[in-house]
Order: structure tokens, then C-alpha cells, then sequence
């Protein structure tokens, strides 16, 4: 009734509750006698408050005050419960079973916990919900304790204290602080932990409404709780995630503050997003004038960063991509970029990632390998230039003395010439040959030397490469045996080169095996490829020195007592050079003093050689006495080289510098000049070039003949008008090849 007043409702039936016996409602005007009218007795029904808000909000008890009236009989005044809003008896029953089932679902609900006082706080009802949460049954805490009995005390107490800072009052820790601010009319929702039966805990989200009679005087209290475990669990895991994340966050910050290298992230644009402090470093720049800028403007050369950007959004990357940065202070800086794209988790591009290395020092000390390289480079073939002129000479005397020796003599005298001649010849060889092998690794080294492949057979090469070595193994009194297969063999080879290879494998096997050795040279077809196998009885490959044999300055024998020298490049050029070939070296051996054998294999040319031309009539060129201009700083090697030519029937004039040269073709008019590179006064290209302005040069066959061997050389040579470019110490055979073969037409 207090409710629906306080409601301004008006009520003119009175509800009156008998024990056992469930709601009477009484007409007016009889205060002092009840009438039955209708009797409930729902068990469960203890609340009239709740039963009033419950008809009320159901919209079945619209009532309004009547003015008084006499008391009419019962059945007449009995008719209708309400006689104002016309509700019937069967109704008003149907409606109190309503009201009941609605208030018995709430006060059994398990989800949440239901607790009522009186105004001391004891615990007056205890619904299903606060038994299945605290353990307790409702017999356990009716009549016999407070929500503060079973809440965490601690958790009281400072709820106590904060209460009393919060109102400038003090509130005492207990029942009264869980109740107080409801006490004052303040909507009051904490979070608690309650204390279960057995002395677990949990935490509870606590409603608490304070209860009035129609005085307004507080009755009790009402605390609605919710099991709070749940939420705090997803909040201890959120705040574990959140963590997790920070962590991370200060785990990859830190990274990237701690890289050496210059980090930076931009988006597709170009446009700075973040940057670490070497970033800052480099450019001279805070992270805050860095953030927002084009990532181009902080370079020397802005089209050629933009160009990195367009790059790495096109390919996905880019490594190792140069830039030179420039600081706001004018500092410039070599740096190499390695960039990727970055992507969210739907795969959508959000920018480029790009980590930038300081290469300052390396590409200084990349130029100083250059310069050192170069220098290398000039430093042997200055060597070479200075061993083979000494050499010149020596080979050029070598062979007038064998074209002067009398072939019928039979003295003591001529037999010890000749046997000192041949040994000379062949130290000499020796020389030239290590000479050209320092040569030619420095040009492999430099990935400059150039194959000129054509159509070889393989039979030809392994011929000429076995009189190359003739000399040496019949020194050695070694017995070779050459295997070749009945169908000849072609390759796509540079038949210099490959000459070279298999007197590198044949030096090496008359070295490395004992006198009266026994070596075999054969060569098998294997499917697409040649088969060149070369085994001897020498003094064997140990194991520890198989896998490193083809490495450069390698020796078999490093032994004081080795009876055989070499620089130990051999076989790195018979490796390089096979390679070059598109084929492949093997090295075996069973171990010290048990022979090695050496396997190149090397792709056959497949399509048919051309038939052999025969000679035609006129075709041979007859023997001719030539005048032949020798032009030589070097007067032993001038004067040997003019002696030589003079016995082989060709008329000679010799010049020591490049001004008497031009000087000399002029009167001389030779049909050949064998002219070297370095002279004084003028140079062999200067000399050369002279002589060609003159009319009279168009049919004079010019010949470098110089110690500069070099690729460069010989492309300088030929730029100036020579017409050939040897080597020295020049081989006799080499050039009277060259002769026959670029014959002038007499003037």
C-alpha cells in the first residue's frame, strides 16, 4: 500500500495479509471486520511491496478514491473486486498466480544472488542464486548473519575508509559500509569479494537498494549480486594481452633502436613513418622532421632513391641498392639498402621497410683492394715484361746456335754444345711458361680472359700438347702411351687454351713422378661428353691434400728435400680454364706413392666437321728473302733477333729507339718490322703510328714484339696499326708461322 501511495495511486480496497491463510482484500468502510472476499495462499508469497509493484506494473489494479458512502449489503458491494476498474474475482486469482510465478522465477534464479535485510543488516532472505554461489544454505545465514560476514574483510575495511574520505564522515568497517551510501539515497554499485562456505573467493558486482516503509523509515536492505569471475578473467587476460603487447611494442622498439643499422618505414608514397636513432644520425635530423618527409629528400641523388621506393613496391624487395645520403650539415655517407614491403593481416600493403648499413669503410676499403689489385696487375706484368726481355735473347741465341751447329760433327765438343743447348732450351720454356701462368691467373682472377672457341678436334690438341711435353719426359726417361678413340672427337674449344690445359696436366705428371715413369694419356667418348684421362706411377696426392689440390699456390711436395719446383698455379688454371669450357676436373689418387690420375671432362660438338680443303695449285707461298726491320731497346735481344733472321735468308737492319725506327722505314722500306713497345724517344704505338701516315707503309707487315702480353696491350696494338702482337721470349716456330701466314705483297 505505502508503494502505490508513493506512487499516487489511490487505493480504496485494503490488502491484509493472515497467516496461513494468504492476501484478504477487504472492501472499505469495514476496517474493524474482515471480509472474505477471495483467499490465496501461495506459499511463497512474503512480499506485498514486491506484490504491489508486480499488479501495478502488469496494468491490472488502476484504481481511484470514491467519495464515502453508506455500507451497502455484501453481495451487491461483492460483485466485483474493483467495482472502478471492473475486475472480476477469476481475474484477480489469475493475476496473484501471475505476480507469484514471476516473483518465485526471480527469487530462484541462479544468476544472481539475492540477499535482504532487516535495517541491522541480518540476513532476513536468501534466494537459490546466493545459495549456489556462497555454499550456504538459507537456514545457515537467516536470523544468524550479515553480508559483512561473508565479504572479504580487508576488502571492507578499506571500502570503510574510503567511504569516509570520499563523504567527510566517519563509517565504520562492517555491514555499514557495504549499506551506507543506499542508507542516504545514493545508487550504490561496487565490486566485492565474497567468501564462500568454504573459503574460496570470488568477485561480485553488489547492487545495493535500501527498503522503506510508507513512513519512509528504512526496514532492510537488498544486495543483488552477479558472480563477477567471469568478466575479471577476461579482464586479467585483456590486461595479460595488453601487456603482452607493450612488451612487444618495447621488445621490437628496442630492436630497432639497438640495429646498427639506419631503420626506417614508409608508406607507398614514399612519406617517412618511423625512424630509429641512427636514422636520426645519418641525416642529421629529429624523428619529428623526419616523420612526414619524403624518404628521397635526405639523398644526394633524389630520382635514384625514389627509383628504390618504386622498386621495392614493384619486386617486393631490393638488397644491397647504394645510396649516398646527405646530413643537414653537408656530411655525405655511402650507404647500401636492403628494403621490403609490409603488409597488415589482410595481406593489404601498408609500406616499405627499408634498413640502411654505413658502407663508408668498406667501400674505402673495397677501392683500396682495387688499387691494390691494379697494382698487382702492374707490378706482374711489369715482371713479365722484365723476365722475358733477358729471355729474348737467351732463346734467340739458343737457336742460332742450333742452326749453326754441324749436324755431320761427331767431337765430344759438339755433343756436350748440343746437350747443353736442349737443356737451356728447356729451363727456358720452363721460365716462359711461369711466367705466362702468373699472367694468366691475375686475368682469371679478374674474370678478363676471353676464349676465341672454334671447331677443334680433340685428337690435334692432345697431339701438339704431347710434343709440347716431349722434351720433358724424354728428359725424365718417362714412357707415355696416348689412347685416342677410333671416331675422332670435336669440341667448341679455344685450342690455345686447351693446349694449355693438357701441358699443365703433362708438366705437372713428368714433375711429380720418378725417372722411368710410366704415364697414359686417353681419351674415350661418355655420352655428350669427352673423357681426357691422364694416370701416372708418380709420388701420389696425400688425402689431406685431394680436396684442396685445384686451390691456388697448393704444392704436392712441400718438403725440403722436393726435387721439383713450381708456383703451385698450375692446376688453378687447368680448373679455371676447363670451367670456362663448360666442363669439369677430377683429381684421385690412392695415397702417397700410389700414382694420381686426373679426369677432364668437356662437351662434344655435335654437329659434322667441315670436309678438309685441299691445296690448290699456286696456293703454297715459296720461300722469299724478306727485309725485316728489328727494332729493339734492348741491344742483345736487337742484335741475337737480327742474327737469327740473317741465317734463315732474310735481310736485317736494326733500330735501338722509336725515332730511329721511323727513320730507318723510311730508307730501309722494309716488307717487315719487328718492333717493340717499349723504346725511348718515342714508344712502339708512336712509332707505329708515323709509319703508318706514310704512303709507303700500306703494304709492310708491322709486328709488335714486346714483353707486354697483357689483353690491353694487344687491344693498344692493334688500335695503333699493327698487324700482329707477340710475346717474348718469341718461339722460332711461332714466327716463321706468322711470317708465312701475313706475307706482304712485294711493293
Amino acid at each position: 500500500m505505502s508503494y502505490l501511495k508513493r506512487h499516487g495511486h489511490n487505493i480504496h480496497r485494503k490488502f491484509v495479509h493472515c497467516k496461513n491463510r494468504g492476501w484478504l482484500i477487504l472492501s472499505p468502510g469495514c476496517r474493524d471486520r474482515k471480509r472474505f472476499i477471495s483467499r490465496l495462499k501461495p506459499p511463497h508469497l512474503h512480499d506485498e511491496h514486491f506484490l504491489i509493484r508486480s499488479i501495478t506494473r502488469l496494468g491490472c489494479c488502476r484504481t481511484r478514491r470514491h467519495p464515502k458512502r453508506s455500507q451497502q449489503n455484501w453481495e451487491h458491494r461483492g460483485k466485483k473486486l474493483i467495482d472502478t476498474d471492473n475486475f472480476t474475482r477469476n481475474e484477480a486469482e489469475e493475476f496473484l498466480l501471475q505476480a507469484a510465478a514471476l516473483q518465485n522465477a526471480i527469487f530462484n534464479s541462479a544468476n544472481f544472488s539475492s540477499i535482504a535485510t532487516d535495517a541491522k543488516g541480518v540476513i532476513q532472505i536468501f534466494n537459490v542464486g546466493a545459495e549456489q554461489m556462497l555454499g550456504y544454505a538459507a537456514a545457515e545465514v537467516i536470523n544468524k548473519i550479515t553480508p559483512a560476514d561473508i565479504s572479504d574483510p580487508l576488502e571492507v575495511i578499506a571500502r570503510a575508509k574510503a567511504l569516509s574520505v570520499e563523504l567527510g564522515t566517519p563509517i565504520a568497517p562492517g555491514f555499514e559500509a557495504l549499506v551506507f551510501k543506499a542508507s542516504r539515497g545514493i545508487e550504490d554499485i561496487y565490486e566485492l569479494t565474497y567468501i564462500r562456505k568454504d573459503d574460496t573467493r570470488f568477485p561480485a558486482v553488489v547492487s545495493v537498494t535500501a527498503l522503506r516503509d510508507v513512513g519512509n523509515t528504512i526496514i532492510g536492505y537488498l544486495l543483488i549480486g552477479t558472480d563477477n569471475t567471469a568478466r575479471k578473467q577476461v579482464e586479467a587476460e585483456r590486461m595479460l594481452l595488453d601487456q603482452a603487447v607493450r612488451d612487444q611494442q618495447f621488445y621490437t622498439r628496442s630492436l630497432i633502436e639497438s640495429n646498427i643499422d639506419a631503420l626506417m618505414a614508409t608508406d607507398p608514397r614514399g612519406i617517412i613513418t618511423d625512424v630509429n636513432k641512427q636514422m636520426e644520425a645519418l641525416t642529421g635530423s629529429t624523428r619529428d622532421e623526419l616523420i612526414g618527409a619524403p624518404f628521397k629528400d635526405f639523398f644526394t641523388d633524389p630520382e635514384r632513391a625514389e627509383a628504390a621506393i618504386k622498386m621495392v613496391l614493384g619486386e617486393g624487395k631490393v638488397t644491397d641498392y647504394e645510396l649516398t645520403a646527405r646530413a643537414r650539415g653537408g656530411k655525405e655517407t655511402v650507404v647500401s639498402y636492403n628494403a621490403t614491403t609490409f603488409h597488415d593481416r589482410d595481406r593489404k600493403l601498408r609500406g616499405v621497410f627499408a634498413a640502411a648499413r654505413d658502407v663508408t669503410e668498406r667501400k674505402r676499403y673495397e677501392q683500396s683492394l682495387q688499387e691494390a689489385d691494379r697494382r698487382k696487375n702492374e707490378f706482374l706484368a711489369m715482371l713479365a715484361h722484365e723476365l722475358r726481355n733477358p729471355l729474348a735473347p737467351m732463346r734467340n741465341a739458343l737457336q742460332i746456335m742450333r742452326l749453326t751447329a754441324n749436324q755431320d760433327a761427331q767431337r765430344p765438343q759438339e755433343d756436350a754444345i748440343q746437350t747443353a743447348t736442349a737443356m737451356m732450351e728447356r729451363q727456358v720454356g720452363q721460365m716462359v711458361r711461369l711466367v705466362d701462368d702468373l699472367l694468366d691467373v691475375s686475368r682469371i682472377s679478374r674474370g678478363t680472359i676471353e676464349l676465341r672457341r672454334v671447331r677443334v678436334e680433340l685428337a690435334s690438341a692432345i697431339h701438339h700438347a704431347v710434343e709440347a711435353a716431349r722434351p720433358q719426359y724424354m728428359a725424365m726417361d718417362h714412357t707415355l702411351t696416348v689412347i685416342l678413340p677410333p671416331r675422332p672427337i670435336f669440341l667448341h674449344a679455344d685450342m690455345t687454351r686447351l693446349a694449355q690445359v693438357l701441358g699443365n696436366l703433362l708438366n705437372n705428371a713428368c714433375k711429380y713422378t720418378p725417372h722411368h715413369g710410366q704415364m697414359c694419356l686417353e681419351v674415350q667418348r661418355d655420352g655428350k661428353h669427352a673423357m681426357i684421362r691422364l694416370r701416372d706411377n708418380g709420388i701420389g696426392i696425400a688425402a689431406d691434400k685431394l680436396p684442396r689440390i685445384f686451390d691456388m699456390f697448393v704444392q704436392i711436395d712441400t718438403s725440403l728435400e722436393r726435387s721439383v719446383s713450381g708456383l703451385g698455379i698450375g692446376l688453378t688454371l687447368v680448373k679455371s680454364l676447363v670451367e670456362l669450357h663448360d666442363g669439369t676436373v677430377e683429381a684421385h689418387s690412392g695415397g702417397l706413392s700410389q700414382g694420381s690420375e686426373f679426369k677432364v671432362r668437356l662437351p662434344i660438338l655435335e654437329e659434322m666437321p667441315e670436309p678438309p680443303r685441299l691445296p690448290t695449285p699456286g696456293q703454297q707461298k715459296p720461300a722469299t728473302t724478306l727485309r725485316i726491320l728489328v727494332v729493339d731497346d734492348n741491344r742483345d735481344s736487337a742484335r741475337s733477333l737480327s742474327k737469327l733472321m740473317t741465317l734463315i735468308g732474310h735481310k736485317t737492319q736494326i733500330a735501338y729507339d722509336g725515332l730511329e725506327a721511323v727513320e730507318a722505314a723510311g730508307t730501309f722500306r722494309p716488307e717487315v718490322i719487328l718492333l717493340d713497345i717499349g723504346l725511348p724517344k718515342l714508344n712502339g704505338y708512336q712509332a707505329c703510328y708515323k709509319i703508318r701516315e706514310q704512303p709507303w707503309s700500306k703494304n709492310i707487315l708491322i709486328v709488335a714484339l714486346t714483353g707486354w702480353g697483357q689483353d690491353e696491350d694487344r687491344r693498344k696494338s692493334k688500335e695503333a696499326g699493327f698487324d700482329g702482337h707477340l710475346v717474348k721470349p718469341v718461339d722460332y716456330a711461332e714466327l716463321e708461322k706468322l711470317l708465312a701466314d701475313l706475307h706482304p705483297t712485294p711493293s
